[in-house]
């Protein structure tokens, strides 16, 4: 009965067009009227407690560094990189989309900041050179949702706090499952353009690779400088945050010098705002999280789900399929803030390793991110590049199709993620 009054709260007031995290409150508010507890300061001071997390200082920082990768010329070098690399292979643009989205995503950590990034720059290259507008879209789609996966990540850092992970593992077992996606993503685009006739960029010499080379090595250093550090413990997550922004705002005023104090105000003016929107979002979940577990909600869902509890592997495909399916209509942040205090429970009781559960959960809301009807990524596209979102679908759909099979794949051989993940982390 709880459980259904309060998603049935939570989902009335999303199709009202409220936004999340009001919606949260309201059916956290719910839940306590019911339970007979109801109290306006309970609410506020559950809201504060749910945002005093050291852990979420990392949440700013990261976003800082992320804005100043977008301005200060570290994307323009990773891009022309990438060119010199992989351009003079057939369909090479594309070829040079999925490597700079893997060289991105460990700069950034967002994927509507990566997919901006690339829309931004290599659309137009990929039009003028006469590739199709839908299937540049989709894969510069596809190739945006790899941010997530791939330390510094957002959306890791958020699901770590929720679901009470090591947001150092998460990062470091991102590695793996990030760079097979970017290896899907080249099978699929090699398998497109087995037949294309488009002319291929002429071939990067070995000078012109040096001086891009040389040219992007500051920005190259920064992710090593992040998962290097995690790993040998000279940091934490949130103090490799700091480390990040520093760095990021030091590379592009001192080294690249394309970063004015005026476009850094900027740049921490819209780090602020982004910031304070996750925040208030993660404090209204965190009210309702713990609303959830005064009211045994999660034994509510393990007394459905009690019969997969022996088979570890199917209790992670049907989690799947859920969160497939709320991921189309749901952005990622929310789904892990509503969904990942339920299954929690379950997964530790089934025996899953938390830091398995929590990747899959991430690259499972990521495929969210580009599929119909809210794919906030696939919006971005679409507005940057001024195509139909009925383009953006035909064109990623493809790319959507692989995932899922590797998604599949990591629920059938899980150790494909679980073996190097605990190599990596030691």
């Amino acid at each position: 009965m709880t459980l259904a009054l309060f998603l049935a709260v939570l989902i009335g007031a999303i199709l009202l067009r409220l936004p999340v995290a009001f919606a949260l409150l309201l059916a956290a508010g719910a839940l306590m009227l019911n339970l007979g507890m109801f109290s306006a300061d309970i609410l506020s001071q559950s809201m504060i407690n749910g945002v005093d997390n050291f852990a979420l200082l990392a949440i700013p920082f990261f976003m800082i560094a992320g804005e100043v990768m977008a301005v200060g010329g570290l994307s323009d070098r990773i891009v022309k990189l990438a060119m010199t690399l992989v351009g003079h292979w057939r369909g090479g643009l594309g070829y040079v989309a999925i490597l700079t989205s893997l060289l991105l995503a460990g700069l950034s950590g967002s994927a509507v900041a990566d997919a901006a990034a690339l829309v931004s720059i290599l659309y137009p290259m990929m039009r003028k050179s006469g590739y199709p507008a839908f299937r540049s879209v989709g894969l510069l789609a596809a190739g945006g949702i790899i941010a997530p996966v791939i330390p510094p990540s957002l959306p890791l850092i958020i699901l770590g706090v929720a679901g009470n992970i090591s947001i150092a593992k998460l990062f470091i077992g991102g590695i793996v499952p990030g760079l097979l996606m970017g290896l899907a993503l080249m099978v699929t685009w090699r398998f497109m353009m087995r037949k294309s006739d488009l002319e291929p960029q002429a071939k990067a010499s070995r000078a012109e690779r040096l001086k891009a080379l040389k040219e992007s090595v500051w920005a190259l250093l920064l992710p090593v400088i992040i998962i290097v550090g995690i790993r040998f413990g000279v940091f934490t997550p949130t103090e490799a945050a700091v480390v990040a922004a520093v760095y990021a705002i030091f590379v592009s005023t001192v080294v690249y010098r394309e970063m004015s104090l005026a476009k850094l105000a900027q740049v921490l003016k819209s780090a602020g705002r982004s910031t304070a929107l996750v925040m208030f979002l993660v404090g209204a979940a965190m009210v309702a999280s713990w609303v959830i577990t005064i009211a045994q909600l999660p034994q509510q869902l393990a007394e459905l789900l009690g019969p997969l509890v022996d088979n570890p592997r199917l209790l992670m495909a049907a989690i799947m399929v859920v969160v497939l399916l709320v991921g189309m209509v749901m952005d990622l942040a929310p789904a892990i803030l509503i969904l990942v205090p339920l299954f929690m429970p379950l997964v530790r009781e089934a025996g899953i390793d938390p830091i398995y559960f929590g990747l899959m959960f991430v690259i499972n809301c990521c495929i969210g991110l580009i599929t119909p009807p809210v794919g906030t990524v696939l919006n971005v596209v679409c507005g940057i590049s001024k195509t139909t979102m009925s383009e953006a679908v035909r064109g990623v759909y493809p790319f959507v199709l692989v995932y899922i099979a590797l998604l599949s794949l990591f629920v059938l051989i899980p150790q494909i993620i679980t073996v190097p993940m605990h190599w990596l982390i030691g």
